[in-house]
């Protein structure tokens, strides 16, 4: 695989590759293609090296005896930062990383697959993060981004949709789904709106008055 485009920066997302189950080479390649910034977490650089992947930065705890300064001659420049507080995932890392870069949006792959756990926080840290930086994260299944309170995207017919709340959502709207909302609410753990659908080309509208509402476009 080919090394990433040299762009301008803040030009388009930056992007993170995390350390969970790898997505095809194919989504990959297309990510890295406009990429201005890549950065890896901590022991997932291993299995980009091998892909031929040209990094930006390796950002991490390195616990575990890992030791980053080897790579710093196969990827010249490279910019390693240490991370070593353990109250934060190095997800949330390159996130505060980002931020404090003053990079507006981010994509992120290997986020999730492997264990549940991760992949939860990693979801539901789309959220935090709503006010400082915008997070898409994407696998070989779905992409995953947070709605504004009102949304409005082309698709096409039968494109599975699922909106995931994270809380309480109330207030909902839609136009041109299978099973449209009308002033619904959804609650994380007792009513979500997975496995919804588009019904015919077109515009999808998805309002909703308060709450925090993770939209996923599936790829079944």
């Amino acid at each position: 695989m080919s090394s990433h485009h040299i762009v301008r920066d803040d030009q388009e997302p930056a992007l993170i590759i995390a350390n969970g189950a790898a997505c095809n080479p194919e989504l990959l390649g297309q990510l890295l293609e406009w990429s201005p910034l890549v950065i890896v977490l901590d022991s997932a650089i291993e299995r980009v090296i091998e892909l031929g992947i040209k990094v930006d930065v390796l950002l991490g705890d390195f616990d575990r005896g890992f030791d980053p300064e080897v790579y710093k001659t196969s990827q010249y420049p490279i910019e390693i930062v240490h991370t070593p507080d353990q109250d934060k995932t190095d997800l949330e890392k390159a996130f505060d990383y980002l931020v404090k870069r003053k990079i507006p949006a981010v994509n992120v792959v290997w986020a999730t697959g492997k264990r549940a756990d991760h992949t939860i926080t990693n979801l539901t840290n789309i959220v935090r993060y709503r006010d400082l930086i915008k997070i898409v994260i994407l696998d070989d299944h779905s992409k995953i981004f947070l709605l504004p309170t009102k949304f409005e995207k082309w698709y096409t017919a039968k494109t599975p949709i699922s909106l995931i709340p994270i809380g309480v959502v109330n207030g909902i709207y839609s136009t041109n789904l299978e099973y449209p909302l009308q002033n619904d609410t959804l609650t994380m753990g007792y009513r979500t709106g997975s496995s919804n659908s588009v019904e015919k080309d077109g515009l999808v509208t998805i309002s909703h008055s308060n709450g925090d509402l993770l939209l996923m476009e599936c790829f079944d």
